[in-house]
């Protein structure tokens, strides 16, 4: 049976049972469609009866999310993959139909521990090869709808910086960009229906904040501004769905105007994912959140006794029946807003709940999310088994926010997920399978050897490390050189400290609960100008690009970084976690001054300690002054070992210099291609330096201190791509000529 013949039977395998699509396991899309015999299968049903008095537990809501996740799945892989996919509804497609479940899919897979969802996707993508509907015509290329897939390939390529899969969305976003900043006004909108709102803009938004370049965002916001002037209606908080919905002929019963559900919900959480990749700063921010909250008061307002929405959110009497597809995101978004701090719980929190308890009612038997209206451009009836990826798209995206409705207020802009290690992307990357010639162990080798050679020859661009062209940022009005100290819950609790030389960081409470390996070690920042720019090179989640005024491309590993601390004993280095609590002194001035506490930690099992330390910037000087006391449950003497992250570099390992004569250890980094090297200077107290060590990680220099008992610590940095220092000699001349107090501070 050949190829077309078993796709056919597969597709003749349909039945319909109470309206509900039924179909045979026939083996043939997982033996020849790339579809994995994993996805055809959903998980056992599990309850789905949700209380609307209480925030539901974690677990109760991942099992939903798992199951209606698998089922909508299975039932697309179940299906024939189309060639063209314009009009698609139910398979496996680049439209925005499929995308809106990728969307979400996408954000679940960050959640759960089924890298079948993630593997899915990833398929997914590489069919399409990360590209896009809409070559026939230049309109097309501006379709927001074929857009909306640019969401999937974004997550991937956050999730693996791998540079080919973002390619072509950004050359789609580079052709609509001059578009859309269009300084003469048009009759059309590019965006002239308002379910583009959700499919095109948070793409702009996030590219933003995935490359560091500001014109997508602000491109956006022209467009999604003249949209908003042409169909919000201030006095109803609510958007017509195009600017047909204005004239009599296409009013609703008595007359009123149609609100229509979904696409409205389409605009919520178009806004929310919006926010969730601008910056804080952002000049036009205010507008996107006053919408957001205006129309989340009207959309609470207008909650049906069953928990859902009227498909005429302004005619709920010629539309009795359920609909999900547009009460899902309104749930997605009211829950989103509870959970980044733009509603209030108390207010908003029981209409929340109400709605997710009256989605999962309207899980069908076979997993997919019932009662979602059809597609189309205005309210219609709806069957309670009508379905659509869509609808299932919404409902995990609100289900993650219920899920996350007992966790503390999380802060905007939302970082990207980390990177995921080797293991993980070669789990969830389906691979090509041999060419049916490759038959026979002989045949095997010789396949492996060819593969091997490939990779071997071919020229890999990689190893130029080659930098994205980004546009540099224009200097601020205000460059006065100052030393300024922030802790910043925008960027998970770190504390930033900085003056006219350097610019460091250490780690607080929110990244070590994301991230488990982050420590107590100290970042270093790459520094051009004499002005604060942390904050302004933060602004963007990619901040480990050069945008004119430096960066962050020192990598502290799991190492102690630049000075962080530990207790060397019996040969280990014992360290702590990140800081647990801090109180900023001094900012703003001549001097940036702040104290933070370390929480108990073990050295192995022979005792606990616990650190308060302080932090001393001067304006003019490369080096922060540290105060630390080290307490314990013996008196007994310590050994601190303050270090330096180990590097290797392509051509080297750096530099180390070790003088316990002065108290100095120094290591110039080796090169980093595209960025150049950073130099790393500790100086102790020569009367309490012992010695030098060093562990995998980290270059260290051991001193003896006194539980209980304040010592002081000097951590310099230099960067040869900055205003002071163009190499190593330079910086260790300069070393040589500061003179380093360790007299307890008056």
């Amino acid at each position: 049976m050949n190829v077309r013949t078993i796709m056919l039977s597969s597709a003749l395998s349909m039945a319909m049972i109470g309206g509900i699509p039924a179909y045979s396991q026939a083996p043939a899309p997982a033996q020849v469609a790339g579809i994995e015999a994993s996805w055809l299968k959903a998980p056992a049903r599990p309850n789905l009866d949700f209380s609307t008095n209480s925030i539901p537990s974690r677990q109760s809501v991942m099992s939903a999310l798992d199951y209606v996740a698998a089922s909508q799945i299975a039932d697309m892989s179940r299906r024939p993959i189309q060639l063209s996919t314009g009009s698609n509804l139910s398979e496996i497609s680049s439209n925005w139909v499929a995308a809106t479940f990728y969307v979400g899919a996408a954000r679940f897979a960050r959640e759960t521990q089924n890298k079948d969802i993630l593997r899915f996707l990833t398929a997914t993508a590489e069919h399409y090869n990360y590209a896009f509907r809409g070559a026939r015509a230049e309109r097309l290329l501006l379709n927001a709808d074929d857009v909306a897939i640019g969401d999937l390939y974004q997550e991937i390529y956050a999730r693996r910086g791998q540079q080919g899969v973002i390619m072509p969305l950004q050359q789609r976003l580079d052709y609509m960009v001059p578009h859309l900043n269009r300084s003469q006004e048009t009759e059309s909108l590019i965006w002239w229906w308002c379910d583009a709102l959700y499919m095109a803009p948070p793409v702009l938004a996030r590219q933003t904040a995935l490359t560091g370049d500001p014109k997508y965002l602000k491109a956006m916001d022209k467009e999604w501004r003249r949209t908003a002037a042409r169909l919000w209606v201030e006095d109803d908080r609510l958007f017509l769905r195009d600017e047909r919905f204005k004239d009599e002929h296409h009013k609703g019963a008595g007359g009123q105007p149609i609100y229509w559900s979904r696409g409205n919900g389409w605009v919520m959480g178009g806004l929310a994912r919006a926010l969730e990749s601008m910056p804080a700063d952002f000049e036009g921010r205010e507008f996107y959140v006053t919408t957001f909250t205006k129309m989340a008061g009207r959309i609470k307002d207008l909650q049906r006794a069953d928990g859902l929405w009227a498909t005429d959110l302004n005619d709920p009497k010629s539309f009795l029946e359920a609909e999900t597809s547009g009460s899902a995101f309104f749930v997605y978004a009211l829950a989103w807003g509870i959970n980044h701090g733009l509603l209030d719980r108390a207010t908003y929190q029981p209409t929340v709940l109400k709605g997710w308890a009256a989605l999962n009612k309207h899980v069908l038997p076979n997993g997919l999310i019932g009662a979602a209206q059809k597609t189309g451009d205005r309210p219609v009836p709806t069957k309670a088994n009508d379905v659509g990826p869509y609808a299932t798209g919404a409902y995990l995206l609100a289900g993650i926010e219920v899920m996350n409705l007992g966790n503390a207020t999380q802060t905007l802009p939302k970082a990207e997920p980390a990177r995921d290690d080797e293991a993980t992307i070669l789990a969830t990357t389906p691979q090509p399978i041999a060419p049916v010639t490759v038959i026979g162990d002989e045949e095997k080798k010789r396949r492996d050897a060819e593969m091997r050679a490939t990779r071997a020859l071919a020229y890999d661009p990689v190893t130029l490390k080659r930098p994205a062209a980004v546009e540099k940022l224009i200097p601020p009005s205000d460059q006065t050189p100052r030393a300024v100290a922030r802790f910043a819950p925008d960027r998970f609790d770190d504390l930033l400290w900085e003056n006219d030389k350097v610019a460091h960081r250490i780690y607080g409470p929110a990244l070590e609960a994301r991230e488990a390996p982050s420590g107590s070690g100290i970042d270093v920042w790459a520094k051009r100008v004499r002005y604060p720019y942390m904050d302004r090179q933060l602004k963007f989640p990619n901040y480990h690009v050069d945008r004119g005024e430096g960066l962050d491309y020192y990598d502290v590993g799991r190492g102690r970084g630049a000075g962080g601390l530990g207790i060397w004993f019996e040969n280990k280095l014992w360290t702590s976690r990140n800081f647990s609590k801090y109180e900023i002194l001094k900012t703003g001035g001549d001097e940036a001054k702040f104290k933070v506490d370390y929480r108990p930690w073990p050295v192995d099992v022979a005792r606990k300690v616990w650190e308060t330390r302080t932090f001393s910037l001067a304006l003019g000087s490369n080096f922060t002054r540290m105060t630390s006391t080290i307490s314990s449950d013996t008196k007994d003497p310590l050994i601190v070992a303050i270090g330096i992250t180990k590097r290797k570099g392509d051509a080297s390992n750096g530099i180390v210099t070790r003088d316990a004569k002065s108290g100095i250890l120094s290591f110039w980094e080796p090169a980093n291609p595209s960025s150049g090297s950073i130099g790393i200077t500790i100086a102790a107290d020569p009367a309490l330096v012992t010695g030098f060590a060093e562990d995998a990680e980290n270059y260290l220099i051991l001193m003896k201190v006194t539980p209980g008992q304040p010592f002081s610590y000097y951590m310099g940095s230099a960067w040869d791509g900055g205003l002071d220092f163009k190499s190593r000699e330079d910086w260790d001349a300069f070393v040589k000529t500061q003179k380093f107090s360790f007299a307890p501070a008056k």
